[in-house]
């Protein structure tokens, strides 16, 4: 059976993973890289160490299957999907450390955009808000406060590029240098109907557009590599995916309605929305979930800036707990929250608040508080962040989701699983593996290379998982979500001193 080689580079590791052409992961290995905090609410990474990453983690799992070496058909590829960077056209090594979606030091210039009125303009476009979170500020920040990388940009030395089109670049030694529609569809510079850069939106932002990558269709074919020689022969790169798209993807969600939630280092929800560009009133993005045949297709999207995010600080920055492995069991050891909220807007609340300048509290803490209390409602905060985006979602769908797709680490923790369906009132369909987003553009380049020639015929491979149905009381559902809404309230209003 053929195999496909899988490269999944988040916000936090990068993977290499081995997959069966009907689907099964075979193996898989993974590389940290290290996140780097300038300054308060900026965030940043190597793009070198992620490319050396990449290298390491496939000379790894290819070293435990040698003998399956020859089968491998192609390279699927899914990433983290705003984080920037700019990197020589000549070498491909980075100019300047990658800016990751989380990074929030483009804030005034968003709010200098939004105070001349570009918004309009710029949801028209993209299907998106001015916010930090997508990549066209942080662009503009570099162009203006790096003069030798605008005068780079400018003559064509230096070249932009999601961390897609930046991996592509460097896997075909700089033969290819070309991003897919969903990423190209994150950075404010894309038209999402006319599905190309746009230049109106290049020129606002400052961003010279001879700079940006080719775009093709996630199934397309982006060149051959050898992966620097650790393949014994090129094989095609096909199947390109921003991670929260391969996620819908691979779920199966290729018809109008269907929904899913990729819990993650944020959250992302997606809902198919069919193929024509609708506009939210409720503050959903509306985002691009594929491009085949020309044909796009459609998703509203809610963003959850900190989901897993806020475990990991509660181990690493609070020192709460030494590992996340028992957080579960802390919780469950309490019959309920005691009050206590916390609401993780450490860069900034999402979807449908939208408060950039928003920054994390933890209230309701009495005497009685103890370090449970906070991470059990670390875990609710996932919960009622996914209440809040579903509900939007459903009014602006007219559509009821009565059931969602779900999948990251987080699906592992069975107290915050069956708490997320009680409170969405939604049945929660976990995927059957872990690595879903990987699994998606697996999925697409097995369509792009001809192993499977329809979605119909791709919706056969098993994805049946565990199911989460809403079992709490109405009454006990509403009275929480009054807790979490006089929190967040708190969070963006805070009382005068």
């Amino acid at each position: 059976m053929p195999l496909i080689l899988a490269v999944d580079q988040s916000t936090s590791a990068t993977k290499a993973l081995l997959f069966a052409a009907d689907g099964r992961l075979l193996d898989k290995e993974s590389h940290d890289h290290a996140q780097h905090y300038p300054q308060p609410g900026w965030v940043e990474h190597d793009a070198e160490e992620i490319w050396q990453n990449v290298l390491a983690t496939v000379r790894a799992l290819l070293a435990r299957h040698a003998s399956e070496v020859n089968d491998i058909l192609g390279l699927s590829l899914t990433n983290q999907r705003e984080t920037i960077v700019i990197f020589d056209r000549a070498t491909g090594r980075p100019l300047h450390r990658a800016i990751v979606w989380q990074c929030r030091r483009s804030e005034k210039l968003c709010a200098e955009a939004m105070a001349f009125g570009h918004d309009e303009l710029v949801q028209s476009r993209t299907g998106l808000r001015i916010d930090p979170y997508f990549s066209a500020s942080k662009l503009q920040w570099l162009v203006r406060e790096k003069p030798e990388l605008r005068a780079k940009l400018e003559s064509g030395e230096a070249l932009i590029g999601t961390i897609d089109a930046y991996l592509i670049y460097r896997l075909t030694g700089g033969a290819v240098f070309a991003t897919d529609h969903t990423n190209a569809s994150r950075t404010l510079l894309f038209d999402v109907r006319r599905l190309r850069w746009d230049e109106e939106l290049c020129a606002l932002w400052q961003v010279p557009l001879r700079a940006l990558p080719e775009v093709r269709e996630s199934f397309a074919t982006f060149g051959t590599t050898t992966l620097d020689g650790l393949l014994p022969r090129a094989v095609p790169i096909c199947g390109v995916m921003g991670d929260s798209q391969a996620a819908l993807f691979a779920h199966g969600c290729f018809a109008r309605g269907t929904a899913k939630v990729t819990m993650g280092t944020g959250s992302s929800v997606l809902l198919n929305i069919g193929s024509e560009f609708r506009r939210s009133s409720q503050g959903v993005v509306t985002a691009l979930a594929w491009v085949r045949n020309g044909a796009p297709v459609y998703a509203f999207e809610g963003i959850i800036i900190a989901a897993a995010s806020t475990l990991t600080w509660l181990r690493d920055q609070l020192k709460l707990v030494d590992t996340l492995d028992g957080i579960e069991a802390m919780a469950t050891e309490l019959p309920d929250n005691g009050g206590v909220y916390l609401v993780p807007a450490f860069s900034g609340l999402g979807l449908p608040y939208w408060k950039a300048d928003a920054r994390a509290t933890i209230v309701g803490l009495t005497t009685h508080s103890d370090r449970r209390h906070v991470l059990r409602a670390a875990q609710e905060s996932i919960a009622f962040q996914l209440r809040d985006a579903l509900k939007a979602l459903r009014a602006d769908a007219a559509l009821e989701v009565r059931a969602i797709h779900a999948d990251g680490g987080p699906t592992a923790n069975k107290f915050l699983m069956q708490f997320t369906a009680d409170v969405t009132g939604a049945e929660l369909r976990l995927a059957p593996f872990a690595e879903c987003s990987a699994f998606g553009a697996v999925s697409a380049g097995l369509l792009g290379l001809g192993v499977f020639s329809s979605l119909d015929e791709l919706a056969t491979l098993p994805r049946a998982g565990l199911v989460y149905r809403p079992k709490m009381d109405a009454d006990r559902v509403a009275e929480l979500a009054r807790g979490w809404q006089h929190a967040v309230q708190q969070t963006i209003f805070p009382r005068e001193p």
